[in-house]
C-alpha cells in the first residue's frame, strides 16, 4: 500500500537535502516531482495541483529554524497537508440508537458483504456491542449464504429471508427482531448497484427513507482509483451518506482514492479493509496514514494493536521473570502467539519508524514463527521450563521431532540465552550493561 508513492516522496525531498535555505526555485523543483507522484497514484489533477500550491505557499512563508533543514521542514509541511487532504482527524462511526442502524451501500464486487461481517466483528470485539447482520441483498442468493458463513465465523446472528424479494420489508422485520432479541446494532448488507441504474438507486433511497439509519456507509474498492471517487460522488448526491469505507487497501493499489475521496465528496473515510481475515479492518486515521505514506511508520497503531493482545497482568509477570532470569520457553511461546494475533508480520514491522523501507522487499511469511513454534513444542515440559538442561542428545531429539536441522535448534537456544542475559543486564543497571558490552567487544 502506497509503496510507490512513498518512494517518490522520498526522492522529491532529496532534492532539498543539503540546501541551506528554501527558495522558490528549489521548492518548485521538489513540488513538480511531488505533483507527478500524486498523479501517478491516480489522484485527480485539480486536487494534486491544489495540494502542491498549498505546500508551496506554506513552505515559502515559513522561516527555517536553525535546527531544522529545508528537507525536514518540507516533510513536515507535506505531512500536515496530506493529513488535511484525507480529513485531519478520524471520525467515529455513529452507533447511538436503540437499536442503531448501519446501512451498507456500494457497487457490485466492492466487498460490502465481507465488510458488513468485519464491521459486526469490530463492534462486538472493540465496542462491546451485540450486532445483528441483516441480509438485504435479495438478488444474489450467494450473498445470503456468504453472510451466514461469515456470521458463523464471528458468532453473530444473521437475519435473512430467501423467499422475500423486498429488502425494505426484510429490514423493517429485522429491526423488530433486534428489539425483541436485545441486539443494539443492525448492520444491513445491501445489493451492489451501479449509479446509472435508476431502479436500483431508487431502491436504496427507499431503504434509507424507511430505515432512517443512524449511519450510512459507502463501500468502495480502493483499487479502482479515480473511478472510485467519481462513483462515491454519484452515490453521495443520491444518498447523502455519512462515511466511506475503502476496501482492498492491502492490494496493489496506488492510493489515489484514499487521498482524493474526502476533498471530492466532503465525507470522511471511516474504515479501511486491509486483508481477507475477519479482523482485517482498521479505523481510518488521516494523520497516521500520512505518516505511513511518508515512511515515518505508525507507532501509535502498533502500540494499540499490542495493547489489544497483551494482558497487562501477564506482562508484569513476564517482566519479573526476566529480572530474575526465570523467563522460559513457555513464556516465549505465549509471547509469539500474542504477536501473531496482532496481524501480518511485515505490516507490523512497517509500522516501526524507519523500518518500512527495510522490509519493503523482504519476503516475510505469515508463518515466519512456524519453525520456532515447532522446535519449542518438540521440547518436553521440563525442557521448556528449564532450558539449561537441554544438552546435545536432547537437541538432536528436538530437531528430529520438529522436522528442523540441529543448527536451527542450536541457533534458537543460543538466541534465547543471549536475550535472557541482555534483559538481566538491562535490569542490573548501566555499569553491568557497560561491562557486558566490553566483553562482547
Amino acid at each position: 500500500m502506497f509503496e510507490s508513492l512513498t518512494e517518490r516522496f522520498e526522492k522529491s525531498f532529496k532534492l532539498l537535502k543539503g540546501q541551506g535555505y528554501i527558495t522558490e526555485v528549489n521548492v518548485a523543483e521538489s513540488l513538480k516531482d511531488i505533483r507527478r507522484a500524486l498523479l501517478d497514484a491516480d489522484v485527480n489533477y485539480k486536487i494534486a495541483k491544489n495540494f502542491t500550491d498549498s505546500v508551496k505557499e506554506k513552505a515559502l512563508g515559513r522561516d527555517v529554524l536553525t535546527s531544522v533543514s529545508p528537507g525536514q521542514l518540507m516533510v513536515k509541511i507535506v505531512q500536515e497537508e496530506l493529513s488535511d487532504l484525507m480529513g485531519s482527524e478520524n471520525v467515529e462511526i455513529n452507533i447511538k440508537g436503540k437499536p442503531a442502524v448501519v446501512l451498507v451501500a456500494g457497487l457490485q464486487g466492492s466487498g460490502k458483504t465481507t465488510f458488513a461481517a468485519k464491521l459486526a466483528y469490530y463492534l462486538k470485539e472493540k465496542k462491546n456491542k451485540k450486532p445483528l447482520l441483516v441480509a438485504g441483498d435479495v438478488y444474489r442468493p450467494a450473498a445470503i449464504d456468504q453472510l451466514h458463513v461469515l456470521g458463523e465465523q464471528t458468532e453473530t446472528e444473521v437475519f435473512s429471508d430467501k423467499e422475500s424479494k423486498d429488502p425494505v420489508n426484510i429490514a423493517k422485520r429485522a429491526v423488530k427482531h433486534a428489539r425483541n432479541m436485545g441486539h443494539d446494532v443492525l448492520v444491513v448488507d445491501t445489493a451492489g448497484r451501479l449509479a446509472i441504474d435508476q431502479q436500483m438507486m431508487d431502491e436504496i433511497s427507499n431503504l434509507k427513507k424507511a430505515l432512517t439509519p443512524h449511519e450510512t456507509l459507502f463501500v468502495v474498492d480502493a483499487m479502482t482509483g479515480q473511478d472510485a471517487v467519481k462513483t462515491a460522488k454519484a452515490f453521495n448526491d443520491r444518498l447523502d451518506y455519512e462515511g466511506v469505507v475503502l476496501t482492498k487497501l492491502d492490494g496493489d493499489t496506488r492510493g489515489g482514492a484514499a487521498l482524493s475521496i474526502k476533498s471530492v465528496v466532503n465525507k470522511p473515510v471511516k474504515f479501511v479493509g486491509i486483508g481477507e481475515k475477519i479482523d482485517a479492518l482498521d479505523v481510518f486515521h488521516p494523520q497516521r496514514m500520512a505518516d505511513r505514506i511518508l515512511g515515518m511508520g505508525d507507532i501509535v497503531s502498533l502500540v494499540e494493536k499490542a495493547q489489544e493482545q497483551f494482558d497487562e497482568k501477564e506482562a508484569r509477570e513476564v517482566q519479573k521473570k526476566l529480572a530474575k532470569n526465570q523467563f522460559n520457553f513457555n513464556d516465549f511461546l505465549k509471547q509469539l502467539q500474542q504477536i501473531k494475533k496482532m496481524g501480518n508480520i511485515k505490516d507490523l514491522a512497517g509500522m516501526i519508524p524507519g523500518m518500512g523501507k527495510a522490509v519493503k522487499d523482504a519476503d516475510i511469511d505469515d508463518d515466519a514463527f512456524k519453525g520456532i513454534e515447532a522446535i519449542i513444542k518438540s521440547m518436553t515440559p521440563e525442557e521448556r521450563e528449564n532450558p539449561a538442561i537441554i544438552n546435545g542428545s536432547r537437541r538432536k531429539r528436538i530437531a528430529r521431532g520438529s522436522g528442523n536441522d540441529i543448527t536451527e535448534v542450536n541457533r534458537l537456544i543460543k538466541q534465547f540465552g543471549d536475550t535472557r542475559k541482555m534483559m538481566k543486564m538491562m535490569k542490573g543497571g548501566k555499569s553491568k550493561m557497560q561491562n557486558m558490552m566490553k566483553g562482547l567487544g
